[in-house]
């Protein structure tokens, strides 16, 4: 996941960022997954802990390893008050660390479209869950406009700038999650989209939020110059559905995943 480390790499702007929405639709998400208690979980790309703090607080495991390739996320999600049962280290979901049958679950949540394999990532996850566990994952459907920072990507392309999006965007659909998982042989394949609501309280809620140095928009959004951000600013304020008490809220969707692995 060597673009994850190199972009992600402000735990605490990512949490103002992106971490809110990850744990609203990760309850969704855990909600859905409906699997028992007491298992022990592979959290992969488990960014700045949201998820794993989610994952804890919906499932009750046992155990929980979580792994990242950026350290300055796992320094943040080591501070975690819900998540300190969980073990955090440095790992690389094309390439999982661990032994066969190292677990009874494994995730990853908002992962897959930053891997330059995802096939060889769902491989990897399957390889470590024993047979019966389950292998499960959601994006935003970014190809579909379901990611909450959608409004930046069209204000530039208003403005006749793209930009870019993570390496394995169409892998978020969800007929790319279903022919991924089936192709892995997993058994029971099922999926779901599931929607949350993003919102803010102003227009200077929104932007301080979004127009950060994390991901590859906020990486692009910061070689900008001065005339285009504010070109920019004007362009949103213009698009952004905006109450009249200057809240704007709307609509983000993932598709999520989920298969067992096959007895042997």
């Amino acid at each position: 996941m060597s673009e994850a480390s190199q972009i992600f790499t402000d735990g605490k702007a990512y949490e103002r960022m992106m971490g809110r929405w990850t744990r609203r639709v990760g309850r969704a998400f855990f909600a859905w997954l409906d699997v028992p208690d007491g298992l022990r979980w592979l959290d992969i790309g488990c960014g700045n802990g949201a998820s794993t703090e989610e994952l804890i607080a919906r499932c009750a495991p046992a155990a929980v390893e979580a792994i990242d390739p950026s350290e300055y996320q796992l320094a943040y999600a080591r501070t975690r008050d819900g998540a300190g049962m969980a073990n955090f280290q440095k790992g690389d979901a094309q390439a999982l660390a661990f032994d066969n049958d190292s677990f009874d679950a494994a995730i990853m949540a908002l992962v897959i479209s930053f891997l330059p394999d995802p096939a060889k990532g769902v491989s990897e996850m399957k390889r470590v869950v024993r047979p019966g566990g389950w292998a499960a994952a959601y994006m935003w459907d970014i190809p579909g406009g379901g990611a909450p920072i959608q409004p930046l990507h069209d204000a530039l392309h208003s403005l006749g700038i793209d930009a870019p999006r993570p390496t394995s965007s169409g892998a978020s659909t969800k007929d790319a999650l279903q022919e991924l998982w089936e192709a892995a042989g997993l058994a029971s394949v099922a999926t779901r989209t599931l929607r949350i609501e993003v919102a803010y309280s102003n227009f200077d809620d929104f932007w301080d939020s979004n127009a950060v140095p994390v991901g590859p928009i906020g990486k692009s959004l910061e070689e900008l110059s001065p005339q285009v951000k504010a070109q920019l600013r004007e362009r949103l304020r213009e698009q952004l559905p905006t109450a009249p008490d200057g809240r704007i809220a709307y609509e983000a969707f993932c598709n999520a995943v989920t298969g067992r692995v096959p007895e042997r």
